[in-house]
């Protein structure tokens, strides 16, 4: 994995892009229809609470204090390693839950509030002992320099969960493009992608754009929940650029239907749009989607379904095991390039 993230995804793109122009100019890759679709790629976290957050930061910032004392850094400050407590609070949330009535509910926000005074003590030790350590310690060694820089970041960490926990106590949602899921993935955010088995899943939001060959010749991820719609025109201008070859036709769900999408696909050349609009369409429009064309295309654009989850079960997109969006882009990105492999060369004479 340290290899995996010393290439970085830019790397893993240049490799995917050269095993598309290469098939490309074999004659392998049938760029004539084009599909696009959009999933979650979970992060490598689980499920989220306030109080499991808080609880899991406490205990974090106590042991890694004490790795850092057993490096020969001896910090003035005095600091109380409160992981019992919290615990014995998360516990208690746990415990109140299971009577599921109004009053457990009052008694959680209760304790869940001194889970949060507690988060709130210890991150003020915390912060004296990373104060007092990088004074002692002028030019630190490698190993000791990446404690403090791990401290410094549990104590950002932790201070964005309390916050998050003092709105949730004030009755308010924390906003969804800020909000924190986890104390090392900085970037995965909370997505509603109307998934019946998993309303709302954690990671980060990908794109893919596949041929009728199952070839997946683009591909992105992003943080959270961007729009659908501006992402599809920027995909197509990518891969005309990679192949130099213009798709006669492209198709995508109803998340994409808006006539600038059309107008952008139309203007790179596409010939055939066939997009369903959001909405009740007016008599015009209905019979452009009643169109042979159209239909065809739009049973085809559901094996996109089925594209993402052979990705998904079979090349990692199931969950990204490294951390951050640059992380799940380079995971994600390795699971293209093997899929690819395997097409192509199922493809060649």
């Amino acid at each position: 994995m340290k290899i995996t993230t010393r290439c970085g995804s830019s790397t893993i793109e240049a490799l995917n892009a050269e095993l598309l122009a290469s098939a490309s100019e074999a004659g392998v890759v049938d760029l004539s229809w084009l599909r696009s679709d959009t999933t979650v790629v979970p992060a490598d976290i689980k499920y989220p609470t306030d109080s499991g957050l808080l609880t899991k930061g406490v205990s974090q910032i106590a042991r890694l204090i004490t790795r850092i004392k057993a490096a020969s850094i001896a910090p003035r400050s005095a600091f109380d390693d409160s992981t019992p407590s919290a615990r014995q609070a998360a516990h208690r949330i746990g415990s109140k839950l299971r009577r599921r009535s109004d009053d457990a509910k009052a008694e959680v926000l209760v304790i869940t509030g001194e889970l949060a005074d507690l988060a709130e003590t210890t991150l003020e030790q915390a912060r004296r002992v990373l104060a007092n350590a990088n004074r002692v310690a002028d030019r630190p060694v490698r190993r000791l320099r990446r404690m403090l820089a791990d401290l410094h970041h549990l104590i950002e960490s932790v201070g964005q969960l309390i916050a998050q926990t003092r709105l949730r106590l004030a009755g308010e949602t924390p906003p969804a493009k800020t909000r924190r899921v986890s104390l090392h993935d900085d970037d995965a955010r909370p997505i509603r992608k109307g998934s019946l088995a998993t309303p709302t899943q954690f990671g980060y939001t990908g794109q893919v754009t596949d041929t009728r060959d199952g070839i997946v010749v683009d591909y992105e991820l992003e943080a959270g929940m961007p729009p659908d719609a501006p992402r599809l025109a920027p995909a197509v201008e990518r891969i005309i650029t990679a192949t130099g070859t213009v798709p006669d036709a492209v198709t995508a769900d109803r998340g994409y239907g808006q006539a600038s999408v059309d107008a952008g696909l139309e203007a790179l050349g596409v010939k055939t749009v066939a997009i369903l609009r959001k909405g009740q369409p007016g008599a015009a429009r209905r019979s452009v989607e009643a169109g042979d064309d159209f239909v065809e295309l739009i049973k085809w654009r559901t094996g996109a379904e089925g594209r993402i989850a052979t990705l998904k079960r079979q090349h990692g997109w199931g969950r990204a095991r490294i951390r951050n969006l640059e992380g799940a882009r380079i995971w994600c990105g390795w699971g293209i390039l093997a899929h690819n492999a395997i097409k192509i060369a199922a493809l060649r004479p």
